[in-house]
């Protein structure tokens, strides 16, 4: 069974729309400006060139795949759920550390090794911050990423 092929016709304001944002190009964003493209050339309405997904496809750079699913947005929720981002369903996820607690990872890491040991490694620095309470679990890549991002090497 094949895919649903969904048709956009465009109303004559919707086009008007379309069209200043395209010509306002410096104002509008890459996407936005992308989509409203797209959606003018696949106008089948009486107005519109009417082109076919492969062709613009090949005209703007995109997927085929992309552009029905705006088609199908458009169809199924308008022209503005078209042109925007879908949010996200969850939340991104709070950092583990802000910058104080970075600074104070950096200055552990500098600092004297554990007695017994040589240096700090990943392990014994994510146990440490864990112990000294400046978070709950930490996982050694987010150790990791913070000492890069500080130019911090443990060797």
């Amino acid at each position: 069974m094949a895919a649903p092929r969904y048709r956009v016709t465009l109303t004559a304001e919707e086009r008007k729309e379309l069209t200043a944002l395209t010509r306002a190009a410096a104002k509008t964003t890459g996407k936005r400006f992308l989509y409203a493209r797209a959606l003018l050339l696949c106008d089948r309405g009486p107005d519109g060139p009417g082109w076919s997904v492969g062709r613009v496809s090949e005209a703007l750079g995109v997927s085929a795949r992309t552009l029905e699913r705006l088609k199908q947005r458009f169809v199924e929720q308008g022209l503005e759920a078209a042109l925007e981002r879908k949010q996200r369903a969850q939340p991104p996820r709070k950092a583990v550390f802000d910058a104080a607690a970075q600074a104070r990872l950096v200055a552990l890491a500098c600092s004297e090794a554990p007695e017994g040991r040589e240096r700090w490694t990943l392990r014994l620095l994510a146990d440490k911050v864990v112990e000294l309470g400046w978070a709950e679990s930490v996982s050694l890549m987010t150790i990791q990423r913070t000492l890069k991002k500080a130019n911090c090497s443990l060797t």
